[in-house]
């Protein structure tokens, strides 16, 4: 199993990642870094005029790692080919990327994404672009190379000049996330598009995401900046913010205020659905036309948090966050690299039915075994649209994901 840790495409490292529950299982876990930021993903015409792969550099060596592994993976006990990526958020997003990729094909027999459909699968994001548009025009959350290359003090456009600027002005630079491009090689089409099509690595496939997925990003723009959300005048500039003036009357009415507890959970939840949840099902039902794809949501409610402040108190629960599930796969830390509270004994149980889940997986490509005391995870299926909801203490099936996030009825309408 080849871990790919998350952070935007900008930020973290394999370090966090103690994957000794999952190694007790019979797997070999090798977790890997690769290039980020503008070191990793930048489009600018005198870089990509010198007759390389461009763009996708975080991408490339994720490859090289692969090739790597199935190399020399033997030495170490391990099944060349029997190799599964798996990764969270960015590193989720990355596993979609590689699936995508045809340069890809045959580094693995297995895929699993966790929170990696941010930025895809719906109509109305358009941030993985062209490399071409990227050097010259960038996208709606990150500049163009050209432009880029300006604000580090190159206005002559030259990669002797990029070159000698320090790497820490570069990351200085960076806006969060950075996504990759469709560079005509690595990635011919946009992810979404070669799934659409069937054009892409086709292996078993675990997908999902977590209930309340968009909370901890709330937190850090507002709670822990000292700024929470109290009241619905602020909650409706909140709602503006995230997802524009002309969006925002058609949002505040299907998460009006009044109908949360806290301003915070209520802006978290229109979050949630249009930037993570809708789009993951959108993944699943297209991935699920070409594999045995298998769709779940984390829904523990009272994941522990990280045991740090990181400024402001908080102000609303963080129930099932961004994240939350990487203490229930591996040990003791999680995305911060900070200790987390023990689990409780029902999410310790649920915690030993995912590892199983995964390991399983990684072995036969069915995250099913013949464990009586673990419930019979199905393929997704388009038709009965039902989820493996991982809940303490006992996974369980969800068919109500579709209303309960407002996709086919809201989201997936524009």
């Amino acid at each position: 199993m080849v871990w790919i840790h998350g952070g935007g495409l900008q930020i973290g490292s394999s370090d966090p990642y103690d994957p000794t529950r999952l190694v007790k299982k019979g797997v070999i876990v090798v977790t890997i870094n690769y290039r980020l930021g503008y070191l990793g993903f930048f489009a600018q015409s005198a870089i990509d005029a010198e007759g390389h792969l461009n763009g996708n550099y975080g991408l490339m060596d994720q490859q090289f790692a692969l090739k790597w592994v199935r190399r020399n993976i033997a030495g170490f006990c391990g099944d060349p080919d029997r190799v599964t990526i798996f990764g969270e958020s960015a590193g989720g997003q990355s596993v979609y990327a590689q699936l995508a990729s045809p340069l890809a094909a045959g580094l693995f027999r297995g895929a699993i994404s966790e929170s990696g459909a941010y930025a895809e699968f719906q109509d109305y994001f358009s941030n993985i672009v062209t490399l071409a548009d990227g050097e010259t025009t960038g996208s709606a959350s990150v500049p163009s190379g050209a432009a880029i290359a300006d604000s580090v003090g190159c206005p002559s456009q030259t990669a002797s000049c990029l070159r000698a600027v320090p790497a820490s002005t570069m990351v200085a630079q960076e806006p969060f996330p950075l996504y990759p491009f469709v560079d005509g090689t690595l990635l011919t089409q946009t992810i979404s598009a070669a799934f659409a099509s069937g054009e892409f690595n086709r292996v078993p496939v675990i997908s999902g995401g977590n209930h309340d997925e968009y909370r901890l990003f709330v937190a850090f723009a507002y709670d822990f900046a000292g700024n929470p959300i109290l009241n619905s005048t602020e909650y409706h500039a909140a709602v503006t913010a995230l997802w524009g003036p002309s969006l925002q009357p058609f949002v505040v009415a299907l998460y009006p205020f009044a109908s949360y507890s806290f301003g915070g959970e209520a802006l978290g939840a229109s979050g949630t659905d249009g930037v993570l949840s809708c789009p993951a099902r959108n993944a699943n039902q297209s991935l699920s036309k070409f594999v045995t794809t298998y769709a779940y949501e984390f829904n523990d409610e009272n994941a522990p948090p990280p045991q740090s402040s990181f400024g402001g108190a908080l102000t609303f629960p963080l129930g099932a966050y961004h994240t939350a599930e990487l203490q229930y796969l591996f040990k003791g830390a999680n995305f911060f690299g900070m200790p987390t509270a023990p689990l409780s004994h029902k999410q310790e149980h649920l915690s030993d039915v995912m590892i199983s889940y995964w390991t399983h997986f990684a072995k036969t490509g069915d995250p099913n075994s013949s464990d009586d005391d673990e419930p019979l995870w199905l393929p997704y299926s388009a038709s009965t649209d039902e989820f493996q909801s991982l809940i303490p203490p006992m996974p369980t099936v969800e068919s109500n994901f579709d209303t309960a996030h407002h996709c086919s009825t809201f989201w997936n309408t524009f």
